[in-house]
């Protein structure tokens, strides 16, 4: 977790589950607290997103047979004072065939405001099949 405070390291660790939450992408509100004003993302599809198409994304996202998000292998560290970068590794599971696809995601959060919300995210598929990179 490099010099990241532990409590910091842990919030945003958890912000980041939070966008993995079905409940919690479909909820427009929330996810446009969380992301910064000029949030930009580079998808793994090779698209760049900016903040409202992320929102409208995911609040349009089918609810019926969604997929199951996971996370792991959280790291943290920071990159300036109140610049915090998050990596992990995701699992995005299709319910009906057990399909996945496998992605190592980056984000960067900044305290804005009095909180912190994510500036960055990008998303790089990988086979399932490979180690920790």
């Amino acid at each position: 977790m490099s010099d990241t405070p532990k409590d910091i390291a842990h919030l945003l660790q958890l912000l980041e589950e939070r966008l993995l939450d079905q409940a919690v992408r479909k909820t427009p509100l929330i996810v446009n607290h969380l992301l910064a004003d000029d949030f930009i993302e580079f998808g793994t599809s090779g698209g760049v997103y900016n903040k409202q198409e992320i929102v409208d994304a995911l609040a349009n996202e089918p609810m019926e047979n969604a997929p199951i998000l996971s996370a792991s292998d959280f790291a943290v560290r920071t990159l300036a004072e109140g610049i915090i970068q998050v990596t992990y590794r995701s699992v995005r599971r299709v319910r009906d065939t057990g399909q996945e696809r496998h992605s190592l995601r980056s984000s960067i959060w900044k305290f804005i405001g009095g909180r912190w919300q994510m500036i960055f995210h990008q998303g790089t598929w990988i086979p399932q099949a490979r180690d920790k990179i």
